[in-house]
């Protein structure tokens, strides 16, 4: 029931200040972050350099991987935490060769632009990057997404949800036409996971990468990276580290002898504190339960869709549910100026450039707020 998800509103002190609808940006952060970042104070005051066995430093990266795992619909073993999705999926294309004919690189100009700016620069490594345009600025064609998928393509980097307009893009269709000529697909889950069901293994994904930071309320510092069993054995990331090893501590220089499991896809040492800083917002996410996340979330973006269109406003996110993610995309009049007002009220929302203020309620938003925030909208636009 809703009732229970908003029981968790104590959990999250910003909430008790503010109308917090910006969580596909930075997720409200759980009272229990004090304590576990104390935790860790406290162990390396105590435990100095023994706190990488004593405080269990050594093996978060992986166990941090194995609680998120579940959220991706993922089988434990096979999610390895880093700083960022930019570097995840560099970890990614340093596995693959382009300097044959299958050099082609498909990936939708809606694609979140770090992403973009990643895999174009392989281009210096042989491969050739294909944008598929959007005609809207809001979906992305699945025809056109399929059609430039072809046997000279070695990567999909998709998004399994546009971070612009919250359009959700049919993971299985490109999986299947990707794996038809012999491609991988790398997932973004970025904007889906802990607001929406994701289910990397049934989908048959290659790759998946997320973070932390947004809906799964784990702050900044820590993304994941999913691989395939299937290829954890197979592939050899160029970028990679002494944590890869079979034996990191035997600190032999002469080879690299890789693991074969998540580790494999590691490489230097982590943030510890960024680790012990995401766990209390995953674990709660694990206990209040992605389908029920999804119910109410798109229960209130449909609350939001409709006040906006009694008010006229234009909405740049899907209305079907299938197509819809955690978002709702309003382009009103002076849409980044009013962002601004908004912020000054502790309205918490956010502007993109050629889509308008997006707001996103997760499992602690009331009805209320959505209100407050759409009459608030309304006084501003005038």
């Amino acid at each position: 029931m809703e009732t229970d998800l908003l029981a968790w509103r104590e959990e999250f002190p910003i909430l008790a200040r503010s109308t917090y609808l910006i969580s596909n940006s930075l997720g409200a952060m759980p009272r229990g972050v004090y304590d576990s970042l104390k935790s860790y104070a406290d162990g390396w005051a105590t435990e100095g350099v023994r706190s990488w066995e004593t405080e269990g430093w050594w093996d978060l990266p992986l166990r941090l991987g194995d609680e998120i795992a579940p959220l991706l619909g993922a089988r434990p073993g096979t999610v390895s935490t880093h700083l960022n999705v930019s570097l995840a999926s560099a970890i990614i294309a340093s596995c693959l060769d382009f300097d044959g004919p299958r050099n082609k690189i498909v990936c939708s100009e809606l694609n979140f632009p770090s992403i973009i700016y990643l895999y174009r620069q392989q281009e210096r490594r042989g491969a050739k990057l294909q944008l598929v345009p959007s005609h809207d600025g809001i979906t992305i064609p699945l025809t056109d997404m399929l059609d430039a998928i072809d046997e000279h393509t070695a990567l999909v980097p998709i998004s399994h949800v546009i971070f612009k307009s919250a359009f959700v893009q049919d993971v299985q269709a490109i999986v299947e036409k990707a794996h038809e000529v012999g491609a991988y697909v790398a997932l973004d889950v970025y904007q889906s996971t802990g607001v929406m069901p994701v289910e990397v293994d049934a989908w048959d994904v290659d790759f998946a990468v997320g973070g932390t930071l947004k809906w799964l309320c784990g702050g900044p510092g820590v993304s994941y990276l999913y691989v395939k069993p299937e290829l954890a054995d197979q592939l050899e990331p160029s970028i990679t580290g002494w944590m890869s090893h079979v034996s990191p501590f035997s600190f032999d220089a002469s080879g690299l002898e890789r693991r074969t499991d998540a580790w494999r896809f590691l490489n230097g040492t982590p943030g510890i504190p960024a680790l012990f800083a995401a766990r209390p917002g995953v674990e709660i996410i694990n206990r209040v339960g992605v389908g029920a996340i999804r119910a109410k979330s798109l229960r209130q973006t449909d609350r939001l869709i409709a006040a906006a269109s009694q008010h006229g406003w234009s909405v740049r996110t899907p209305r079907k549910h299938e197509w819809r993610g955690g978002t709702v995309t309003l382009d009103v009049p002076d849409a980044q100026k009013v962002t601004g007002e908004l912020l000054e009220r502790d309205i918490f929302v956010d502007f993109r450039p050629g889509a308008g203020i997006r707001l996103s309620p997760h499992f602690y938003t009331t009805d209320e707020e959505i209100d407050h925030a759409v009459d608030t909208i309304a006084s501003l636009v005038g």
